[in-house]
């Protein structure tokens, strides 16, 4: 079910956010935290939980109709296809060097060095439930 997987939209990072929600749910199939027949979030639902205009939510569950990866049933819901979707490790590092580069790009503007950005994930390594529930809590 969908609650394994948390959108969160870049809207710094030039890429249109039914773009960023197509990847997000592409990279969840090709890593197995989505499974064929499960459910997606409804457009509405989502689009709530993102403050998106519904519309964008519906481009991109559309696009994913188009390309075979879901298929949505009238009143029931969008659900993942059995269409196999595989990431290589160079896709894969390519989307992280991206959000990372991001990131640090980010922080750098506030001041952090690279070396208490490594010591944060080190910390977080360390306790990761402690560090989540922190960082949803503020």
């Amino acid at each position: 079910m969908y609650d394994m997987l948390e959108f969160t939209l870049d809207p710094k990072s030039g890429v249109p956010f039914y773009k960023q929600i197509i990847l997000q749910i592409e990279m969840a199939i090709a890593d197995g935290r989505l499974k064929t027949g499960d459910q997606l979030p409804t457009v509405r639902g989502l689009a709530v939980d993102l403050s998106l205009n519904p519309n964008t939510v519906a481009r991109a569950y559309s696009e994913l109709e188009i390309r075979g990866i879901v298929t949505t049933q009238q009143g029931s819901g969008t659900y993942i296809s059995d269409k196999r979707i595989e990431m290589s490790d160079v896709e894969r590092e390519k989307v992280l060097a991206e959000m990372v580069r991001t990131f640090v790009s980010n922080a750098s503007s506030y001041g952090f060095s690279i070396k208490e950005i490594i010591e944060y994930f080190k910390e977080i390594e360390r306790t990761p439930t402690a560090a989540l529930k922190e960082e949803r809590s503020q």
